[in-house]
């Protein structure tokens, strides 16, 4: 079965040949990669929107490529500290695996954190640059036909806006600072309904929308805070990418556990829900409250069972999502975030032998 028509397939809840598969990978696992195959080493952080070349993705037999644009493509990895094109700036921090060393960009300064005149005054950058979208334009001109292209969009309003304001005073000013508030989303959120806009416009088959707000046991926020702030805004989103594209899917990325606002991402036409974290949310719970309102993209445990399972767990996981949320068709296999440093080489083969993207 072709790549793209098996994804669609599924998003239609048809049963295929073998669910979907997608992967991002850390640069440093993306190295361990690249030597197994035995390519040359290439930078390919999963958020830059520079090309990179998909040698990894097709290697590996994934349905599904992706490119980047918006305030998270700010986050590469350099080896100095940086401040980016919002004015948030990163520190380089590294940290120690059984397979080397790897490093994670952080923040280090939020430039509207002390400064409520500054942030009412805060303007996000031009979206309209063209130089944002020449990987998409290539994406979708030379790999549209056989792969599903999806166009990510993370960080979209929440992240963002705490990026430059902080997440504690940003927390804060839910109560306090209510109108200071609506601009920072306006702008976070109106940069990237234009990338979106953009995106759908170029013709890639998903737009990836997400805002972390879950956390391990509940949501990070009042649902009603979420439906106060963030619901219209997401809607109009949506509203506006499909006007544009009638067939475009939309997923949601949020990590944690999100029970409390999926009714009301249904509501707004949300297609796709993503990472189905295990440790949080029961995947047969949404199959039977939601599979046949929703597809669901992820679910392989990046916390447990990718980098500490062993083989037959890797199987009994796959198994366990296969049956309830891919039930039926409905489910693109993934990890629930890129595959870490800390994973053996030989869970990530074990897990693509067992979907079955590779002999």
């Amino acid at each position: 079965m072709k790549h793209r028509e098996r994804v669609i397939r599924a998003l239609n809840h048809e049963e295929t040949d073998r669910p979907p598969f997608q992967a991002t990978f850390t640069p440093e696992f993306a190295d361990r990669l690249r030597e197994v195959f035995h390519l040359p080493r290439q930078f390919s952080e999963p958020h830059h929107r520079d090309w990179y070349g998909y040698e990894l993705e097709k290697l590996t037999g994934q349905d599904l490529l992706q490119a980047s644009v918006g305030w998270s493509a700010n986050y590469y990895l350099k080896q100095e500290p940086y401040t980016d094109e919002w004015g948030v700036k990163w520190k380089i921090d590294p940290y120690e695996t059984p397979f080397g060393i790897g490093h994670y960009t952080n923040i280090a300064r939020n430039p509207l954190r002390d400064n409520d005149e500054l942030a009412m005054a805060y303007k996000a950058p031009d979206p309209h640059r063209p130089e944002l979208y020449k990987n998409v334009e290539r994406l979708v001109k030379e790999y549209g036909d056989e792969y599903y292209i999806i166009g990510r969009i993370h960080c979209t309003i929440f992240e963002s806006a705490w990026a430059l304001r902080g997440l504690d005073t940003l927390m804060t000013d839910f109560y306090i600072n209510p109108d200071l508030t609506n601009h920072l989303l306006d702008e976070t959120g109106g940069f990237h309904k234009e990338v979106a806009k953009k995106m759908a416009q170029i013709g890639v088959d998903m737009i990836w929308l997400g805002d972390d707000m879950g956390a391990q046991d509940s949501l990070m926020i009042d649902p009603e805070l979420w439906r106060e702030f963030f619901k219209g805004r997401m809607a109009d989103i949506i509203r506006t990418v499909k006007e544009i594209k009638p067939d475009i899917k939309v997923a949601y990325h949020t990590d944690g556990c999100n029970y409390d606002i999926i009714p009301d991402l249904i509501e707004i036409g949300l297609d796709v829900l993503n990472p189905i974290q295990t440790e949080c949310m029961n995947p047969e719970i949404l199959q039977e409250k939601y599979g046949d309102q929703l597809c669901f993209f992820g679910g392989v445990a990046v916390q447990s069972t990718l980098p500490m399972g062993t083989p037959e767990q890797i199987e009994k996981e796959y198994a366990w999502l296969k049956n309830s949320v891919g039930k039926g068709g409905g489910w693109i296999c993934a990890p629930t975030h890129h595959v870490q440093l800390d994973t053996p080489m030989e869970n990530f083969f074990h897990l693509l032998k067992t979907v079955g993207t590779i002999g």
